[in-house]
């Protein structure tokens, strides 16, 4: 028998100051089982830093599909960010680049970051429109503390800061840029 998806309830108020986005949004994350908190909260941060009114979870790790694990398409289809999480392999990122206007990667796992980093850099610097950040384990730690089933959060966005908070307690996520897309 195959185990099922956990639910969760997420209300996340969003006060995005780099890009003057500010709104509520009611969310509801499965998380695979083979997916832990840590992984489901760097979800819901990507979420939270490229919020919009299109932008949607997809099937992600319980498909088989050729699509993102969150997205944002357009009316006609068309994909206009395709957003990736962990260490990425090179031949799904050059799919994703083929597919989408932007593609974003959130890399996180701590000292295999730069490992992996070293080892694709080269070949992913010809992906003009493929951004990639690392969110640092301590980061990704202290905000699989915020998980409950159902989810009051705050996310506050400036110049590169990000606080994610509940009721009773912040943490401050400061992702490092390694590639920013250059179109």
């Amino acid at each position: 028998m195959a185990l099922k998806a956990t639910v969760y309830k997420v209300q996340l108020q969003i006060a995005d100051m780099d890009r003057h986005y500010y709104a509520d949004h009611s969310l509801t994350l499965a998380q695979h089982p083979s997916e832990n908190n840590e992984r489901m909260m760097v979800r819901l941060l990507a979420f939270a830093l490229n919020a919009s009114n299109t932008l949607q979870f997809t099937k992600g790790l319980s498909s088989e599909s050729d699509e993102a694990e969150l997205w944002d398409l357009a009316l006609d289809g068309t994909v206009n960010l395709w957003v990736e999480f962990g260490q990425a392999d090179e031949k799904w990122l050059k799919k994703a680049c083929s597919r989408a206007k932007q593609v974003h990667l959130y890399c996180y796992g701590g000292r295999v970051v730069p490992i992996w980093w070293q080892a694709n850099q080269s070949a992913l610097s010809r992906y003009q429109q493929l951004s990639i950040w690392d969110i640092s384990e301590q980061s990704v730690q202290q905000m699989a503390t915020l998980v409950q089933r159902s989810m009051n959060l705050q996310c506050n966005i400036s110049e590169g800061q990000i606080w994610l908070s509940d009721d009773s307690q912040s943490v401050l996520i400061e992702p490092v840029l390694l590639k920013a897309a250059s179109r």
